[in-house]
């Protein structure tokens, strides 16, 4: 049917890392990250958000932890976090070893931009004895001036080298649970930059085009990087950036997932652009079946078409479809006619075959 026709992305061999019972790298599916918007230390606001986030679709969520309060409050998050969680801390150790005692899942943070050796090894030894991954986040934004001294300005060379540095001093320590980032809110470069990390590194990656902006550009712009690196094989997992809900980073994120064959569930709706020889209210028909199939974690595609040119083809290869005309829509299930049915009972009709299938 439609979501076997595609072809298989052949995926990048990397190692794996467990974050909380979800796996990156290997053989694992690509998980969807986010991160929450609210002040961590507004303890009620937070489980909030990673509730709903959770109810989303997303797999593991990040949140900032930047003071102490902050730090305090992610061990009674913790306790109510359906899904994994990571904590995001910069240049503070304390801030980290107080996260990794809360039982945190994994923690982001570069260890080359936390002061001396003995503090870099206090927080990998607690990161190693809990089992705890680290993402080395480098960012085409916050490169270190003697990096940035030797490129002139960010390249893919330079992120590399950044993340590689970070690397280097984590197997010093004989510490190889990681997961790097080499983000950039370029597109191009972002994508040159993973492909570089890609060929010469066998580390899980964390996939985003960081900054990405507004709803609609980020989008496009997270669609057109995200999308370009894993229809190569690379990436593990992935964080869709937008200036907005993060409830939209995770859909967004999951329908980038699916229109590479590569999502772990949900619903993928095929429907026409519709032209002039449209008989039907196919906006109204696709808007409902999209607001009330989003909860659905089945993986199902089902196409809605309105017209005889391209319908009855498209249709009959999805799981489930429709191809309508006149005020009438044909229901199609695994390639055969079902029925027949009135343009006002479409909607129905369709939400009945998926609760069946």
């Amino acid at each position: 049917m439609a979501h076997e026709i595609h072809e298989i992305v052949r995926r990048r061999k990397s190692r794996q890392v467990n974050v909380g019972g979800v796996k990156i790298g290997g053989d694992a599916s690509i998980s969807v990250q986010t991160m929450t918007k609210t002040k961590t230390e507004d303890v009620e606001k937070t489980i909030a958000q990673i509730q709903m986030l959770a109810e989303a679709g997303a797999d593991i969520v990040r949140v900032a932890v930047n003071n102490k309060e902050a730090a305090k409050a992610v061990k009674e998050i913790l306790k109510y976090a359906p899904i994994p969680i990571v904590a995001d801390v910069h240049f503070n150790h304390i801030l980290a070893l107080q996260a990794i005692d809360a039982g945190v899942a994994k923690v982001r943070i570069n260890p080359g931009n936390i002061g001396s050796k003995d503090r870099i090894k206090e927080v990998l030894k607690a990161a190693k004895e809990k089992g705890i991954p680290i993402r080395i986040g480098v960012n085409s934004g916050s490169l270190e001036s003697d990096i940035l001294e030797k490129y002139g300005y960010p390249t893919a060379e330079a992120l590399y080298e950044s993340a590689m540095n970070h690397v280097k001093i984590c197997e010093e320590f004989d510490f190889g649970d990681i997961v790097i980032s080499v983000k950039s809110s370029s597109v191009r470069l972002m994508i040159d930059a993973y492909r570089l990390i890609a060929e010469r590194t066998d580390f899980p990656l964390h996939l985003g085009v960081t900054e990405a902006g507004p709803a609609r550009a980020g989008t496009i712009k997270s669609a057109i990087g995200i999308g370009t690196l894993l229809a190569e094989g690379i990436g593990d997992t992935i964080r869709v950036s937008l200036t907005d809900d993060p409830v939209k980073e995770v859909q967004v994120g999951k329908e980038i997932l699916k229109s590479l064959n590569l999502g772990s569930g949900g619903v993928n709706i095929i429907a026409c652009p519709t032209c002039g020889r449209l008989e039907v209210d196919l906006f109204s028909i696709v808007k409902a079946l999209e607001e009330k199939l989003a909860h659905v974690k089945k993986q199902i595609t089902i196409a809605v078409l309105g017209c005889v040119v391209n319908g009855p083809g498209e249709a009959s290869s999805a799981d489930i479809g429709v191809a309508a005309g006149k005020g009438v829509g044909v229901i199609y299930k695994k390639g055969k006619v079902l029925k027949r049915v009135k343009e006002n009972e479409i909607i129905q009709a369709l939400l009945e075959e998926v609760e069946n299938y």
